[in-house]
């Protein structure tokens, strides 16, 4: 069974946002992606929060804040959601940390707002009542400016490193059988393994095997090869060359893709046109001395841009012509993170296409010759040092031309400047970061360009009352320039084309400008009553149960073994607002634990009950609610806690500082000061000991690392909040102000997306040849026509008509709808005799068993009449089992389970066949094997039988000297030997010395042969 539910990205029509429920076999849930838009609008989370308490684990494919955008949230909002296993790349880990980091960081709406319910809770005071009606009653208010919102805390840097820091990370190629969360049924072996998909560094495209299904969800991918970017991994990954698509993505039960760019096609000139085009662009704009404005985003596409843009400057300034204009014009990169991106970048070259690679080993090669040189004379030390120093800014992601602005202030002074400059800003939805900030000062500029990377064709804002969706300031722009109703330039490119640039008009540009501000009294008093509430609802709730049953989950979960009181009250964060999604059978205004809703735990949360009725029960209800918790570690060895080794005048010096503390924040009731710091200053004593043992360097994990790199960005943030006069401590509230500027600059479009096209699609889906294809991330017109080509396009590869049973099925869902995308098979279910199963001989494939027979079908076995004269203890037998059988009946309809035959044996049965039969009845197929042999083990393998095997070039492996094997893309396995070993093979083949046939005896043991007879 496979159903797919898009939550988000499906015929999408104001958010591109992703996210995706694949139910497998057995309650097996995955979810793929936690996307959000520049919206942060919390009801795109109602519907993935209902299925949190369900959920196995968590896929996520780019680190883009369509993919990765909410996760950061759920953490802190969700308690269930830091439970469930979520895997991804390395590259999605560590460039989604500075992405989300630099989102908090940047847009005050990301902390979301104070529930509207939780200010309104029977038994609050008149005057907080008044207050909560004046501040909720100002939520869209756009006149006046100066109404607003309470606002959550937002999690902090160091919260965001923590959260990522809980991702296990995943190679590409390396099956891997996941963990499922505690609250989830076995896997039953489902596998999961990664793919390149290409558009961001460690894309992915993930291959599902779970039973019979065999799953594969490829969205947002890109085929092309890009300068920093490689290809999608269909056909082998960077560099491969081949007509056929790899056999583990090949002919698959299902296929999820995305239909964005399904309307659009590549530029003739593949990468170095749209790079050209770039350039063309901005030299246009130069020439009149103006500036270009490039949008992008923090830490995905912005790898690409800014890697054309700086072998640009360098080839400007190697060139001799001394009339090249970009060798006086500044170039820069304006993030918040940029400097934490690169360094990143710089160490996941790997990841990257193979041309990265040997620019970086050509760039260390001749710095290493320089570098040799300066020993050999004092003359020469200096023109080497200098020659050393040149090379190493050479090496990509080592700008020399380049230029990192993370403060505000620095921008600043540079936009102040009116000399031509080129500025990469983020973000690419000019809905917060540094490119809204540039355009409010480039924007009237009539020499200046505006250039956009991202198209937002078909992204509309609905017109219906019930959806609460805001045009964005990208959407605006866009929307522009699709009008274009002040007219068109259009400029001569290098190659004699004309670019298109969109006239601004003067025409004014409005949008509702978002800033925090300090609570007033009223609203400070407003926000205490809510911490007290959701305390006390917190406590009560523990009191009532809930505590134990947490424990109880937490007991199977190796985690729960190196949990801190950090990690429990983050945990805590949120817990009453989804406590009746956490529990079934539970509500807000009844808190207290059936016996029902407690299942298993009864055992344990209620006294003087030593039994559980376990029939008819699956998974955890069948077992005693008690796994011994596992410790922590890593290759290293266990972790250590070091604030369980403070001396004692360490921990009198940090009770009394946490003892100040209490006194000093201390308002009616004592409470956490992390709760309201928005700067992420943790006073209380063990996250200030944790903080001081770290500066000590007392502890040598992962995670401390991290959490480094968070400290510094939470210095610099602090830094740039001063400058700008807006520093302040405690909760804050949201200040909207109308901003208006007037659009003199033009407006154009150069598609660096990076993402597939149609032809693209229309190519490689007949030659991935899936069974079910899902569509979905785009217009429903586009979606729509893109379904119908593909339906044309499988049913001729497979040479079937369209209308036949055996044509492939398209789907193209809407959000929220239900999509069944089942593997059909046939399927019955047979006995076999104690005859038959004594002559089975099972080989094995890794973890599955593998059987050829050939048997005779009889008829279920019908249970004899009882004979009159049977004894008294039979007479008792059967009515004990007459009772067990009803009793587990009647359980089973009780639990809503219908049973599944009223007799046992109503099944056929396999049974040996008769002699006579046996020999007419043996089958002519040849032998299968089953089974995958990779060359890497096969070469170990020869190594340990005393054979002598090395790699040879790309896929052959050399044995002996003679005897070399390669595997083809399809996984076809072919054997070459010279004539002489073959006779030599035949001579020594009783002594089994051959080189030949030991390599396919070697083969042969690796796979399973099912026979034909």
């Amino acid at each position: 069974m496979f159903t797919f539910t898009p939550l988000l990205g499906a015929q999408f029509l104001s958010s591109k946002a992703s996210q995706s429920i694949l139910e497998l076999d057995g309650g097996v849930k995955i979810l793929v992606d936690v996307g959000w838009d520049e919206t942060f609008d919390t009801l795109d989370l109602v519907q993935l929060e209902k299925h949190i308490p369900t959920l196995s684990l968590i896929l996520l494919t780019h680190a883009t804040p369509e993919h990765i955008g909410a996760f950061a949230h759920c953490c802190k909002v969700f308690p269930l959601f830091t439970q469930i296993p979520v895997y991804a790349t390395g590259p999605v880990i560590a460039f989604g940390r500075t992405l989300l980091q630099d989102m908090y960081a940047s847009a005050p709406l990301a902390a979301t707002f104070l529930p509207k319910a939780s200010i309104s809770e029977p038994g609050g005071s008149t005057s907080a009542a008044s207050a909560a009606a004046s501040v909720v009653g100002a939520e869209g208010s756009t006149e006046g400016g100066n109404s607003g919102r309470i606002l959550l805390q937002p999690p902090t840097a160091e919260e965001i490193a923590r959260y990522f820091s809980l991702i296990h990370p995943l190679k590409y190629s390396q099956p891997h059988q996941p963990l499922p969360s505690p609250f989830s049924p076995p896997l039953n072996g489902l596998t999961l393994t990664a793919y390149n998909a290409g558009h961001t560094v460690g894309g992915t495209i993930w291959h599902i095997q779970h039973g019979m299904e065999s799953i594969v969800y490829a969205v947002d991918w890109n085929q092309a090869r890009e300068s920093v970017v490689a290809g999608a991994a269909w056909f082998g990954g960077s560099g491969a060359s081949g007509t056929e698509v790899i056999e583990q993505l090949r002919k698959p039960t299902a296929l999820v893709c995305s239909t964005t760019g399904g309307d659009k096609f590549a530029l003739p000139g593949g990468r170095k046109k749209r790079d050209d085009l770039l350039l063309d662009m901005i030299r246009s704009s130069l020439a009149k001395g103006g500036s270009v404005l490039i949008p992008t985003d923090t830490s995905a596409r912005v790898l690409e841009m800014a890697y054309a843009l700086e072998h640009a400057w360098r080839d400007a300034a190697e060139d001799s012509d001394g009339d090249n204009m970009l060798k006086e014009v500044g170039l820069y990169l304006a993030d918040r993170k940029a400097n934490t991106t690169m360094r990143l970048a710089r160490s996941m070259l790997e990841w990257m296409d193979e041309n990265i690679a040997r620019e970086f080993e050509a760039a260390e090669g001749v710095d290493a010759a320089a570098t040799q040189a300066q020993t050999k004379s004092d003359t020469q030390r200096s023109g080497g040092a200098q020659k050393s120093q040149a090379t190493k800014a050479a090496g990509p992601f080592t700008f020399k031309h380049l230029k990192i602005v993370e403060k505000r202030k620095s921008l600043e002074k540079i936009l102040a400047d009116q000399k031509p400059k080129v500025i990469l800003a983020s973000d690419s939805s000019l809905d917060w970061g540094f490119a809204k900030e540039s355009l409010r000062v480039l924007g009237e500029g009539p020499n200046n360009l505006l250039l956009l990377t991202e198209s937002l064709h078909g992204v509309k804002v609905p017109e219906d009352a019930q959806v609460s969706k805001r045009m964005t300031l990208g959407h605006m722009i866009w929307q522009w320039y699709e009008e274009r109703k002040d007219g068109v330039a259009l400029e001569k490119a290098s190659d004699g084309e004309l670019l298109e640039q969109v006239h601004g008009g003067g025409r004014e540009l409005s949008w509702m400008d978002v800033q925090r501000a300090p609570l007033d009294s009223g609203e400070q008093l407003l926000y205490q009553q809510y911490l007290a509430t959701k305390r006390q609802l917190d406590n009560t709730t523990q009191a009532r149960g809930q505590e134990g049953l947490d424990n109880t989950a937490d007991a199977l979960d190796d985690r729960s073994s190196s949990t801190t009181s950090e990690d429990s009250e983050s945990e805590q964060q949120g817990r009453v607002l989804n406590f009746s999604t956490s529990l079934a059978h539970s509500n807000r205004n009844k808190l207290g634990l059936s016996d029902e809703d407690l299942g298993v735990n009864v055992l344990l949360r209620r006294k003087n009950v030593h039994d559980y009725d376990v029939r008819g029960k699956r998974g955890r209800e069948r077992m005693f609610p008690y796994v011994a918790p596992r410790k922590r570690g890593d290759e290293y060895g266990e972790f250590i806690r070091p604030e369980e080794y403070l001396r004692a005048e360490e921990r009198e010096e940090i009770e009394m500082q946490q003892r100040r503390s209490e006194a000093q924040t201390k308002l009616g009731q004592k409470r956490r000061w992390d709760e309201s710091a928005p700067n992420g200053r943790r006073l209380s004593g063990d996250k200030s000991k944790r903080r001081q043992l770290s500066r000590d360097g007392q502890d040598a994990t992962s995670a401390v690392d991290d959490l480094s790199l968070a400290d510094d960005a939470d210095a610099a943030s602090s830094e740039d909040d001063d400058a700008d006069g807006h520093s302040f401590e405690g909760p804050s509230k949201v200040v909207y102000t109308k901003s208006t500027i007037t659009v003199n600059a033009r407006i154009a479009f150069v598609d660096f997306m990076g993402l597939h096209d149609k032809r693209s699609l229309e190519m490689l889906i007949p030659l991935i040849q899936p069974r079910k294809l899902i569509l979905l991330g785009g217009m429903k017109e586009v979606t729509t026509t893109l379904a119908s080509e593909c339906k044309k396009l499988l049913a001729a590869k497979a040479g079937v008509d369209i209308s036949s049973a055996d044509a492939a099925v398209i789907f193209t869902p809407a959000n929220g709808e239900v999509v069944d995308a089942s593997v059909d098979t046939n399927a019955w279910m047979v006995k076999l005799s104690n005859g038959l199963v004594r002559r089975l001989k099972w080989q094995h494939v890794r973890n599955l068993g593998v059987v050829a027979l050939t048997a005779q079908l009889r008829g279920p076995e019908l249970t004899p009449p009882e004979d009159e004269s049977s004894s008294e203890s039979a007479n008792k037998k059967q009515k004990l089992l007459k009772e067990e059988s009803s009793s587990a009946l009647s359980t089973s309809t009780a639990d809503g389970v219908k049973p599944s035959a009223d007799k046992s044996d109503v099944f056929p049965m396999l049974d040996v066949l008769p002699a006579n039969m046996a020999a007419g009845t043996r089958s002519m197929a040849r032998p299968l094997h089953v089974g995958d042999m990779r060359l890497a083990d096969l070469r170990k393998i020869m190594q340990t039988a005393g054979h002598k095997a090395e790699f040879r070039g790309e896929g052959t492996l050399l044995i002996d000297g003679l005897v070399a094997v390669r595997k083809s893309g399809t996984g076809k396995i072919e054997i070459e030997a010279t004539a002489q070993t073959a006779a030599s093979n035949v001579l020594n083949a009783a002594g089994g010395a051959g080189s030949f046939l030991a390599v396919k005896r070697k083969i042969y043991e690796g796979l399973a042969v099912v026979a034909g007879t």
